[in-house]
This record gives C-alpha cells, structure tokens and sequence, in this order.
C-alpha cells in the first residue's frame, strides 16, 4: 500500500516472539486480515495480538500507544488496548512493535448496524470521555490543528478524482462542501483530547451492536475536537447521526469542520487506496455519499 512497506511474516513475527518474549515461544501465530494502512496484526495465542508497523511513520505511533494507552485506559468507558510487551528492533526487524491482550469484538460496518442508534449514543460517551480527559503533558494530535492545514492536499485530491471517471464523485459539489468547512468559525477555547482515528475498523462492538472497545491509538492526543466526528459520516446512518450530534452537544461551526475533515480524508484515501486497500476505498466512498447526502 505504501511506499517503504517492510515484509513481514509468520516467521519474521515467530522470531520475535522467540528472542524477546520467550514465555509465549510456543503460541500459535497467525496473520489477521485488516484493512489498516499502516499496521500488521497477528493473533498470538488466544489471548494476545502483535501488531507490527509496516513503515517507519508507524513506529512513532508504537511509543505513543505505550507511553499513554496505560493511562488513559482508565478513564475511558470501554475496553482499549493493553499493552502486554514493549517489542524492541531485531531479527532484521527495523522499529519497536508491541504484544496486546486480545480484544474481542467485530468491526462494525456501516450500513449493516444492528442498532444504530445505541452505538451513536456510545460513540459520545467515548468521545465526551476523550475530552474529559485532563493528562498533563498531552501531545498534540497530527489531526488536530486547522482545517486549512488540510486545503492543499484536499484540493489536490478532489483534481485527481476528476480524472478517474469512473468513481463518479461529483466534483464540484465535494469541493463547495469543504469551501464551508473551511468558512466556518474555528475552535473557541482550548484543545482537548482526542482519539482522532475513529474509523470503522478501529472500533469493535459486541452481538447486540453496541460498542465494546476502541482500539489504535496511534493518533492520540490533544486539537480541534471536530476531529473526533468522523463516526457521524463513515458509519452512521443519518438518523443515528443526528442522536450523535445531540448526545455530544456539538454546535453548528464544529460540525462543519468535523464534516469537512471527515470528507477530506475520504477525498485523499480513494484514489490513493482505490487499487490497494479494498475496505478503506469502500468506506470513502460511503463518506462521501453521506456528505453530499447530508449537505
């Protein structure tokens, strides 16, 4: 998918385990399918899972997840990673990485909730958990800064799209979308905590639907909280958007800026995953309807 992707294997993962961890040598390893960008997973045993960065962008997120997952997991409502081992460099393997108790759950898929309107009404209470959450010493979210931050990527993306006419994305309508997002009001006050990757594939919710546990944490810390939107359009309905919006209190310029950085990731993730990464195309796709849909 990208560009420096180091390979990775059960062998390569079995090593690891071996020279670092040796109490769990003699687990079962096994490569999990995900639509991740940036990590590997493998289930180890049946109580663990190694997740491993495929390029060195990731490895910043490894010693992020390891500094403040232990401290934030405490004051959130649902389950998030435990870290269970600090993997180091080695076996020709380049950066960190790091073994988690297993969490179990599916990824919820939109269109296809089982109950929409409890899930959003989740969805806020971990994100009202987020911003209430008050950790000296916050890093500052790579997400979370001004919108405009994100103009020239945005309008580079919505001029590759008008050249793949296949994927049928209306370009002019998507591009007054985000000239709103960038006309509305920016955030009054201070950042707060963010998980600031709520895609679809990183939350995991139970049979019944409601959500049971949050997971990569890699883009964690503190900025606009706009950024923690995305659920509203990668996976909710419209009528469950709305209790979502409600249940979180959000006001009318936070909301478009959430839906405009909601849009510009989908905008720039399609064309440059449409070939690669099936799920994550899917999903922008879905934002992008809702969006027009909604706007």
């Amino acid at each position: 998918m990208h560009p420096g992707t180091h390979p990775i294997d059960d062998a390569l993962v079995r090593r690891l385990i071996a020279a670092q961890f040796p109490q769990w040598a003699g687990l079962a390893v096994e490569r999990l399918p995900s639509g991740g960008t940036v990590n590997a997973m493998y289930r180890l045993g049946d109580r663990m899972v190694v997740r491993l960065p495929l390029v060195a962008g990731g490895a910043g997120d490894v010693v992020l997840e390891q500094a403040w997952l232990p401290r934030l997991a405490p004051r959130l409502p649902v389950a998030v990673p435990e870290v269970l081992g600090d993997g180091r460099p080695g076996e020709g393997y380049p950066w960190p990485w790091s073994v988690y108790r297993w969490l179990p759950g599916e990824n919820p898929e939109a269109g296809a909730l089982r109950a929409p309107g409890q899930l959003a009404r989740d969805l806020a209470g971990f994100v009202t958990a987020m911003r209430s959450v008050a950790l000296p010493g916050a890093p500052t979210a790579h997400r979370g800064g001004p919108v405009a931050s994100l103009d020239a990527a945005t309008r580079a993306a919505i001029e590759e799209l008008r050249g793949i006419p296949q994927e049928a994305v209306d370009c002019d309508a998507v591009t007054a979308v985000w000239e709103d997002a960038l006309r509305a009001p920016a955030r009054d006050g201070p950042p707060v905590w963010l998980h600031a990757d709520l895609m679809p594939g990183n939350l995991l919710v139970n049979g019944d639907g409601r959500l049971t546990s949050v997971i990569d944490f890699g883009c964690t810390g503190i900025g606009d909280p706009a950024c923690d939107l995305f659920p509203a359009w990668n996976l909710l309905p419209a009528r469950a958007r709305d209790i979502f919006r409600e249940a979180l209190g959000v006001d009318d310029a936070t909301w478009r800026r959430g839906r405009g950085r909601t849009l510009s990731q989908a905008l720039i993730a399609l064309p440059y995953y449409r070939r690669s990464n099936p799920a994550m195309a899917c999903n922008a796709r879905y934002v992008i309807r809702a969006v027009l849909e909604e706007s």
